[in-house]
């Protein structure tokens, strides 16, 4: 909060670096409610206050993160990461001292961005069950998740670079997710009751690439580069996941609009 003084009185950019540990929780909190106790929804300006993290962070690490907050971490994160993040952007990748591959092990633990309304992350490792659970608006793209992936979710977007556990998109509403699925195992641990499984159009391929590419570049993910670097074999092997009721929500909106415009 000192640190942040003149970025929240004048939106001056500001930037530190901390060390973590596991007991030091909601880390973020305070900050983005003196951010949107003054600016309101609007928030500061993207990256207004950038800090880095070095450790072990304890739970809902980057929790409510207003706009204008950057967060990087290097180490590690609890359970309800980004929980109800609101426009900020959060960061994730493995200690540089770190000898695993980030894509096999968990980085961040179980029900990610809880709640979350709006904002990106990017997490160069696996996240734990109930990722992205009852998400109505936040972008992430992670390596890899456990059981239950996009849970009533309804809105937003989520990009799983790797393996996903079953009964993914239980009670998925709203929102898109993709899942990079070069084995095909991923349609038996879908839960088919309100989504569609897809091949990408056009657009879809567009919106999955810039994503990636930002993944790659604030994470350095290896995963990430070597599905840039081979994007023509690479991108055959994302499957799209579609909420049924969603799909025809937005098709009704695209008639309409060209109703209009015709």
């Amino acid at each position: 909060m000192e640190t942040a003084k003149d970025a929240l009185v004048s939106q001056i950019p500001t930037s530190g670096q901390f060390n973590i540990i596991n007991t030091d929780r909601t880390v973020g909190a305070l900050l983005s409610y003196e951010i949107s106790e003054k600016y309101k929804g609007a928030g500061l300006p993207e990256d207004t206050i950038q800090y880095k993290f070095t450790g072990s962070a304890g739970q809902s690490f980057g929790a409510f993160g207003a706009h204008g907050i950057k967060f990087e971490l290097e180490g590690e994160a609890n359970d309800y990461f980004g929980k109800g993040l609101s426009g900020g952007k959060l960061i994730v990748y493995p200690s540089s001292k770190a000898t695993f591959k980030p894509s096999e092990n968990i980085i961040i633990g179980n029900v990610a961005f809880y709640g979350a309304t709006s904002g990106e992350s990017y997490i160069n490792g696996m996240a734990g069950e109930r990722f992205c659970v009852r998400n109505s608006g936040a972008k992430a793209v992670v390596e890899g998740i456990g059981d239950h992936g996009c849970e009533y979710m309804t809105g937003g977007l989520a990009i799983i670079l790797g393996k996903t556990g079953r009964n993914f998109a239980a009670g998925m509403s709203g929102g898109v997710a993709y899942v990079y699925d070069v084995e095909n195992s991923f349609p038996k641990n879908v839960n088919k009751e309100m989504v569609e499984l897809e091949s990408l159009d056009t657009e879809d391929i567009a919106v999955l690439k810039h994503h990636i590419e930002r993944h790659l570049h604030y994470t350095k993910s290896t995963i990430a580069k070597n599905i840039l670097d081979n994007w023509e074999d690479t991108s055959r092997y994302f499957i799209k996941v579609m909420p049924t009721d969603y799909k025809k929500v937005l098709l009704e909106r695209k008639a309409k609009a060209e109703k209009v415009n015709a």
